[in-house]
C-alpha cells in the first residue's frame, strides 16, 4: 500500500473511532474498567458529612482542628489487544472483513484507554506471536497501532491462541484489561484461557459471520479454508448438508459460551453485518453493573 493511502485510511479510522470513543464510550470505559484501588490524595479539612473514620488524627492533633484523608481511585492502567491475524480474519460475505472491525474495534478500545489516561499495547498472533507492542501511552502511539492493523501482512495463516495467551501472560507483569479479539475457529486453549484470566481481566471479543452460522440453498460451490488453503465442493441444495452444517456452529457457539462462563470471561460477539457500537456497549454496560 503506497504511504499517501494508508496515511489517508489511518486518518479516516482516526476521526471515525476517535469520535465514537468520545461520545459513546469514554463514561462507559471508565466505570467498567475500574483502577486498582484506592490511592492516597491529599489532607483537607473535615466538612459535616464526612466520613469520621477518614479523619487523620495526628494533623487533626497538630492543628486542633479536624481534618480528614482524601483517597482517588489509581485510574491508570495497563489495556493489551490480543489481535488474531491468521487467515480467516479476512473472510466476510456481509457488509465488511472481519479484519476490517478488528481494526476499527482496536482504535476505539485505544482512544477510549489514552482518554483516561491508560497504556495501550497490541499483540499479533496467528500460530506464532507476529508481533508485539509494548503498552505505552499517547496518540502517537495510537495512530502507529493503527497504521500496523491496517497494513501488518502474517508470516503465517494458521492459528494457536494457546501461544498468545502463554505469551501475554509471561510477557505482561503487571495486572492488566486484556481483550482477546479473534473468530475463536480454534480449539485446545482453555487452560491457558483460565490461566491468563486468573493473573488479568481477560474480555473476549468474538468477530463472527453470518455464513459461519448456515449455509444458504444456492447449489454446488467450492469452499476454500483461508487458513490451511484446502478447497472442498459442497452441494448446498442438500437439505441433510445444510442442516449438519447449521447443527455443528450451533454446537460450536455452545461450547464457546460454556467455556468462557467456566473461565470467568467476559465476553460480546460482534457480527460482520452489525455495527460492533452496540454490543459493545452492552459489555461495558454488563460490567458496570456487576
Amino acid at each position: 500500500m503506497e504511504t499517501t493511502e494508508l496515511l489517508k485510511k489511518v486518518h479516516k479510522i482516526e476521526i471515525k473511532t476517535r469520535g465514537i470513543s468520545n461520545q459513546i464510550f469514554s463514561g462507559e470505559y471508565h466505570s467498567a474498567f475500574k483502577g486498582r484501588g484506592m490511592a492516597f490524595s491529599e489532607v483537607r479539612e473535615y466538612q459535616p458529612g464526612d466520613d469520621i473514620r477518614a479523619i487523620d488524627w495526628n494533623v487533626t492533633a497538630r492543628f486542633n482542628h479536624p481534618y480528614i484523608k482524601v483517597f482517588e481511585e489509581e485510574r491508570e492502567l495497563t489495556v493489551m489487544l490480543l489481535v488474531d491475524v491468521s487467515g480467516s480474519e479476512s473472510f466476510g460475505t456481509q457488509k465488511q472483513l472481519k479484519k476490517d472491525i478488528v481494526t476499527e474495534l482496536c482504535a476505539v478500545l485505544a482512544f477510549s484507554a489514552i482518554k483516561n489516561n491508560d497504556k495501550i499495547g497490541v499483540i499479533f498472533f496467528s500460530d506464532k506471536i507476529e508481533k508485539f507492542i509494548p503498552p505505552k501511552k499517547g496518540k502517537s502511539h495510537i495512530l502507529r497501532i493503527i497504521r500496523d492493523l491496517i497494513e501488518f501482512k502474517p508470516q503465517s495463516t494458521l492459528t494457536n491462541i494457546e501461544q498468545a495467551l502463554r505469551f501475554f501472560t509471561n510477557v505482561i507483569k503487571k495486572r492488566s484489561i486484556a481483550f482477546l479479539i479473534s473468530d475463536f475457529m480454534t480449539e485446545g486453549y482453555k487452560d491457558a484461557l483460565k490461566i491468563a484470566n486468573r493473573k488479568h481481566d481477560l474480555v473476549a471479543l468474538r468477530i463472527y459471520d453470518k455464513r459461519e452460522l448456515e449455509l444458504p440453498n444456492i447449489g454446488l460451490v467450492k469452499l476454500k479454508d483461508t487458513e490451511t488453503g484446502q478447497q472442498k465442493w459442497i452441494d448446498t441444495s442438500a437439505k441433510e448438508v445444510r442442516l449438519h452444517y447449521s447443527v455443528t456452529a450451533k454446537k460450536r457457539e455452545a461450547d464457546l459460551k460454556d467455556m468462557f462462563n467456566r473461565s470467568g470471561v467476559d465476553t460480546t460477539t460482534i457480527g460482520t453485518h452489525e455495527s460492533y457500537v452496540q454490543p459493545l456497549m452492552n459489555l461495558f454496560k454488563r460490567r458496570n453493573s456487576r
